[in-house]
């Protein structure tokens, strides 16, 4: 697969400004008087296959600065101006896969921030593939050909691809308007094309964004390189990391995590993809033993399933308490959140059908579906026969073994979802609203629409698994509380620093706690989000242990603690009444982890086609600033140049990365009295001197 490509950042403090010099051939620029402290940024992947990456200079990519509200003004940059390179200030609502593809096709461009739309584009916008995760599913030359490469069935439509293509120059983001008005400010002020298209005076306001990546060309160079480093060198010269996580996954009734299920044991799996909140759970045949409910949660999927290709690797290999063959049925919940007059579809797959057994189970499956539907408020649908999977986990279980499972998703063909894998993709795009006025804490209380039609799905889903794992009668008296719906929506998609969750982690974890969750995939794990659902799925499953805070945390000292099939958490818990001291408590649950990193890596497969690849490339310094830069005659006697630092802002095309709260406005200075000062010949000075005005 090819790079993403695509850096950004996000900057914490009012903008600082300061005025010098910097030894560029024909630009301006300077030190920071004081360094711009930045939040967040997003950056470089690689897959196994060779390509050009991005060319991210090591000292910054410059140029003047260009703003394009409309199609046209794209011609000033690409062909008509006379002081080219060009960085562009491109409007979010122009950001499409044919303009950028203008801007990659010419050599005037050397960087792209683009100003974010507001509201999202109503005509959508997704960075992702057509056909998501492709040849990494269950469906290829030798399995269900007709269906290979989304053959007929082009789940994302409106993808753009964008996120896959390699771009000679590096795109930020521009999340708040006040910098994005900053910079237009300074290019009204100094670049807009006199009449008759004639050329703006000097100085000019250009731009510079630093993003320079240490990866190189793919996957397979850059861990070869990392590999010969860690070798050979003692202070190696790391260039990129394998994408690393842990898959979450619990079990109604405790499994020993060190042991093995009995090959006769049969479970119904309920998986969840982390990355993109959707649900499997373990199912059993109803002629063997009353199953074992396990609830994995693999993360990564949306880097070619590496969660759970992982977890059947290591069921394959013995390293996980289950077995493949342990596995009854899957049930997974992909995207559920747009139902359309509350229907949901039942998505299976065709080619393990054609066996009459398997066949037999999937249609108990659905049948248990739709028995426990009638009562839950939803309605169940199920698309033609000859309609393959969606993209899915259950997809890469159904390449090891066949297994009778379903998909239940909101979309019967094409995603609902207008802006998949995009920054768009927001708790406001699944209609998560709150009234004015409410307070975090009353809106982590306030059950919104959303809230009650999850928890009608919710319902659902745990009374078919009930009915699966051999309950008979009572399924009416099982309902999925709202109000934790509601809690869980607005924690993990709004505001995880809020006094649930503050009361469910360990002391030590208050870290993990924002004003936004961090849902995107990184290389050092547990991930923010993978730790904060460990501790939740805790707390809803497990039990409290009275237990003292040294026993919970040394259980094994514990007689009767069972550590092998438990693990013990000492949470912060609630606060004490009005005061700030906090109740803490320990609690016993089934929640575990498992690695969520590619066996490819594992068995040092770098160049592997049957496991993700991925690799994220190491930096040392990303940011950005905006300065004037005097002509070419000024340069060597009199210039002006104020170097002004803007906030680096999370890539649009890469919606793992989080938001943050906008920094405080930060003060426009007036870019139209800059004071002249002298400074030094260039050519006898080797380096720049500071002078005072």
């Amino acid at each position: 697969m090819a790079t993403h490509g695509f850096f950004g950042g996000n900057f914490g403090k009012p903008v600082d400004f300061s005025v010098g010099m910097l030894g560029n051939p024909w630009i301006f620029g300077g030190n920071f008087g004081k360094p711009v402290d930045f939040r967040w940024e997003c950056w470089e992947f690689r897959g196994s296959l060779p390509f050009f990456p991005p060319a991210a200079s090591l000292s910054g990519d410059t140029g003047v600065i260009h703003v394009v509200e409309q199609e046209q003004d794209l011609q000033w940059a690409l062909a008509e101006g006379p002081h080219p390179p060009y960085m562009v200030l491109l409007d979010g609502s122009l950001f499409s896969r044919e303009v950028l593809m203008q801007l990659k096709g010419s050599s005037r461009i050397s960087g792209l921030a683009v100003a974010a739309a507001s509201p999202a584009p109503s005509q959508g916008f997704s960075p992702g593939l057509k056909c998501p995760n492709d040849g990494f599913g269950v469906y290829s030359d030798t399995y269900g050909p007709q269906f290979a490469h989304c053959n007929g069935s082009q789940w994302n439509p409106s993808g753009s691809g964008l996120s896959y293509e390699d771009f000679p120059f590096p795109i930020f983001l521009l999340q708040d308007a006040n910098e994005t008005e900053l910079i237009k400010d300074c290019y009204r002020a100094h670049n807009v094309p006199g009449p008759g298209a004639a050329a703006p005076p000097f100085p000019l306001c250009a731009l510079q964004l630093q993003s320079h990546m240490h990866a190189a060309a793919s996957t397979v160079t850059c861990m070869r390189r990392s590999s010969l480093q860690s070798a050979f060198s003692i202070n190696p010269e790391i260039v990129c990391d394998p994408l690393l996580d842990f898959n979450v996954w619990s079990s109604l009734q405790p499994i020993n995590a060190s042991g093995r299920l009995q090959p006769e044991q049969r479970v119904v799996l309920a998986a969840t993809r982390v990355d993109s909140h959707s649900f499997p759970f373990p199912v059993s045949h109803s002629q063997f033993p009353t199953p074992t409910p396990v609830i994995p949660f693999p993360s990564q999927e949306t880097f070619d399933y590496i969660g759970s290709s992982r977890l059947v690797f290591d069921m394959e290999q013995e390293k996980f308490p289950l077995r493949l063959e342990n596995v009854g049925a899957f049930l997974e919940l992909g995207q559920v959140s747009l139902m359309n007059n509350s229907v949901l579809w039942m998505h299976t797959d065709p080619v393990s059908r054609r066996n009459q057994s398997v066949d037999a189970q999937v249609k108990q499956l659905l049948s248990a579906l739709r028995n426990s539907g009638s009562s839950s408020g939803v309605s169940l649908q199920e698309p033609d026969v000859s309609q393959p999977l969606p993209p899915s986990s259950f997809q890469r279980f159904l390449r090891a073994r066949s297994i009778p499972g379903a998909v239940l998703s909101d979309h019967r063909a094409e995603f609902r979802n207008r802006y998949f894998q995009s920054i768009y993709d927001t708790a406001e795009s699944i209609g998560l609203r709150y009234p004015e006025g409410m307070s975090p804490e009353e809106q982590l209380e306030h059950v919104t629409d959303t809230a009650q039609a999850l928890a009608r799905v919710a319902t659902l889903v745990a009374r078919a698994l009930f009915l699966l794992a051999g309950g008979q009668n009572g399924t009416e008296s099982i309902r999925a509380n709202e109000k934790t719906v509601a809690r869980l929506l607005f924690g993990f998609l709004l505001n995880s620093n809020n006094s649930w969750f503050q009361s469910l982690i360990k002391p030590d974890q208050k870290g993990i706690l924002g004003p936004f969750p961090q849902h995107y995939v990184a290389v050092s794990s547990p991930t923010n989000t993978t730790q904060l659902l460990q501790a939740v799925l805790g707390n809803l499953t497990g039990i409290s242990a009275n237990l003292s805070r040294e026993q919970c945390q040394n259980p094994g000292k514990t007689p009767g603690t069972m550590p092998e099939l438990y693990e013990y958490w000492w949470v912060q818990g609630p606060l004490d009444g009005n005061s700030s001291s906090r109740i803490p408590g320990c609690v016993r649950s089934g929640v575990r982890l498992s690695p969520a990193l590619s066996p490819a890596f594992e068995l040092r497969r770098w160049d592997s086609r049957e496991f993700s690849t991925w690799t994220e490339s190491r930096w040392k310094d990303i940011r950005a600033r905006i300065f004037l830069v005097a002509s070419r005659e000024l340069e060597v006697t009199r210039g002006g140049p104020w170097v002004i630092p803007i906030p680096q802002f999370p890539n649009l095309l890469n919606s793992r990365c989080p938001q943050y709260p906008k920094p405080p406005n930060s003060p426009i200075p007036n870019l139209l009295n800059i004071p002249n000062f002298q400074i030094p010949n260039l050519l006898n000075s080797r380096y720049p001197q500071y002078l005072k005005f």
